[in-house]
C-alpha cells in the first residue's frame, strides 16, 4: 500500500512540474503578442475526482499497534459542483469504498483477542469551503474544510480458525494453541498460527448474543486537507476525512458484551488521502487574446462578400453571383457536367464530357455549332481558337482539296513529331507561341499553316 501511495504521489509531482515548466516557456514576444484575460461569469461544470489512501478504524478492537501507512486501502470517486455565483461553497456526492479491521491483543484476558474485517461500502454528501473569502483563487496552495451525512454498508467478519480449521486459543505467555490453557490436557497443546484468513461472518456466528443487527447505517464525515493547483484544469489534494458513525456494531462489540469492557462511543474511522481533480468541462476562467492587430483597422474590402455567396470580394473570381447559388471554394456557380453553363442555368445537366451545348447547356450538332460561330461578327477569344479550328471542316467544307501537299520548308519546325502533317495539337502550340511572342512566324504565317492544316 505504501509503494501504491508513494507512486501516486510522484505521478502528480511529475505532472505539476511538467505542467509548470512547459508554462514557463514563454517568450518575449508572447509576451507581447498575447494577453490574459479572466472570463466574465464562466460556466462552471461538474469536477471529477479519484483518490487513494488508507482507513483507519477507532472502536472496541483496536490493533495493539497503529500504523497508518500500513493499513487498508481505500478509494474514492467524487463528483463536485459550486453551490453559489461567487464559488464560495462547493457541494461533493462521493463512494468510498475499502476494509477497515481492528486486531486487539490481551495477556491478561484471554477474552479480549479479538480481531474483525469488514468491508465498508460508503456514499455521501458534504458541503466544502475553501476560504475564499480570505484567499484569492489561482493560488498554489489552499486549504479546506467539509462536512456532510453518508450512509453506509459493512459485514465484520473474524479469523477464529486456522488453515485446518482448528480454533485459536490465547495463552498467557503470548502463544496461540489448539486448545484452551485451562483445559485438562492442556499440556498436550501444540502452538499455531493465524493465517489471516476473516472466515466467519460475525453476525451469522452471534458469538456475544446480539442477533441480527443491521448492517446499514449512518455517519457524518468531517474532512479538512489542502488543494495543491497543478494547472487550471488540474488540482491534486491531500486531505483526512474522519467518519463518526451511528453504530458500535461495525466490529461485533458494543457495551454490555459479557467480558469486554467496550466503550460507550460509537465506531468511527478515518481516511487519509491523496486524490485528483479534474475540471474537464467547465469554461476557463481565463482566455489568451492575441494582441498583433488589436490596434488595426481593417479594410472592409477584405472581409466584403457582395454576391452572399460566402466567398469573400478578394478572393471571388466569378462576383456578382445570383442570390442562392451554389458556389465552388473559386466562388464560381456550380458546373456538375463541366459544360461551361453553370448548374443554375444548365437544362440539361448530364450532357457527355467534350459535348457541343449552347447558352442553356443543351447538346448541339457539330453542324449547328459552326452555324452559331459563323454568325458571330466580333473577334474571337483566344480561348476559343481551339473551337475555330476544330469547326474547320463544318465552317470550310473545300478546305479538304489538296490534300497530300508536301510540308513547306518553313513549317518543318512546327513538325515535332517529324511525321511530315501538321497535327491539331502542333497547330494549337504554335498559336500560342505566337501570341507569347515566342514564335519566328508572321501573321500571314499563321494564316497560311492553318489552310495547309485542313488541306492536309
Amino acid at each position: 500500500m505504501r509503494q501504491i501511495i508513494l507512486l501516486f504521489a510522484a505521478v502528480l509531482f511529475f505532472a505539476f512540474f511538467t505542467v509548470k515548466g512547459f508554462s514557463q516557456e514563454k517568450t518575449e514576444l508572447d509576451e507581447m503578442l498575447r494577453e490574459e484575460v479572466e472570463v466574465e461569469n464562466p460556466v462552471y461544470k461538474p469536477v471529477v475526482s479519484f483518490g487513494i489512501g488508507t482507513l483507519n478504524f477507532f472502536g472496541d478492537v483496536n490493533d495493539y499497534y497503529r500504523n497508518y501507512l500500513g493499513s487498508h486501502p481505500g478509494y474514492r470517486v467524487n463528483v463536485s459542483t459550486f453551490m453559489d455565483s461567487r464559488h464560495l461553497y462547493r457541494l461533493n456526492f462521493y463512494m468510498l469504498t475499502g476494509n477497515i479491521s481492528g486486531n486487539d491483543r490481551s495477556f491478561n484476558n484471554p477474552e479480549k483477542n479479538l480481531n474483525f474485517k469488514s468491508e465498508v461500502i460508503n456514499f455521501g454528501i458534504n458541503l466544502e469551503y475553501g476560504f475564499r473569502h480570505f484567499i484569492s483563487p489561482g493560488r498554489f496552495i489552499t486549504p479546506y474544510i467539509s462536512a456532510g451525512v453518508e450512509s453506509f454498508r459493512f459485514n465484520p467478519k473474524a479469523d477464529l480458525y486456522d488453515s485446518h480449521g482448528r480454533r485459536y486459543n490465547y495463552w498467557s505467555d503470548g502463544t496461540i494453541r489448539n486448545i484452551p490453557e485451562e483445559a485438562p490436557n492442556a499440556g498436550e497443546s501444540i502452538i499455531i498460527s493465524r493465517n489471516y484468513v476473516y472466515e466467519t461472518d460475525l453476525r451469522q456466528a452471534d458469538i456475544y448474543g446480539l442477533g441480527d443487527y443491521p448492517q446499514i447505517a449512518f455517519g457524518i464525515p468531517v474532512s479538512a486537507g489542502l488543494d495543491f493547483r497543478v494547472s487550471d484544469r488540474v488540482n491534486m489534494r491531500i486531505g483526512t476525512s474522519f467518519h463518526f458513525t451511528f453504530t458500535d456494531m461495525l466490529d461485533n462489540v458494543t457495551r454490555g458484551v459479557s467480558g469486554i469492557n467496550a466503550s460507550k462511543r460509537n465506531d468511527r474511522f478515518s481516511y487519509t488521502y491523496v486524490s485528483l481533480h479534474l475540471d474537464l468541462f467547465s469554461e476557463p476562467e481565463t482566455v489568451i487574446v492575441e494582441r498583433l492587430y488589436a490596434d488595426v483597422v481593417f479594410d472592409s474590402l477584405l472581409v466584403t462578400d457582395s454576391d452572399g455567396d460566402g466567398v469573400f470580394d478578394l478572393y471571388d473570381e466569378c462576383p456578382g453571383t445570383p442570390q442562392g447559388v451554389e458556389v465552388d471554394e473559386r466562388g464560381c456557380p456550380v458546373d456538375s457536367d463541366g459544360d461551361g453553363v453553370p448548374d443554375y442555368l444548365d437544362k440539361e445537366r448530364d450532357t457527355p464530357p467534350g459535348a457541343m451545348v449552347d447558352e442553356y447547356g443543351r447538346k448541339i450538332t457539330p453542324e449547328k455549332f459552326a452555324e452559331v460561330l459563323s454568325e458571330r461578327d466580333n473577334a474571337i477569344p483566344r480561348d476559343e481558337l481551339h473551337l475555330v479550328t476544330s469547326m474547320a471542316p463544318y465552317r470550310f467544307p473545300g478546305s479538304l482539296k489538296g490534300a497530300g501537299d508536301e510540308l513547306p520548308e518553313k513549317f518543318r519546325f512546327v513538325d515535332t513529331d517529324g511525321d511530315g502533317k501538321i497535327s491539331f495539337k502542333e497547330l494549337t502550340r504554335a498559336i500560342e507561341d505566337f501570341f507569347s511572342y515566342d514564335s519566328p512566324l508572321t501573321v500571314n504565317d499563321i494564316y497560311e499553316l492553318i489552310d495547309f492544316f485542313f488541306s492536309q
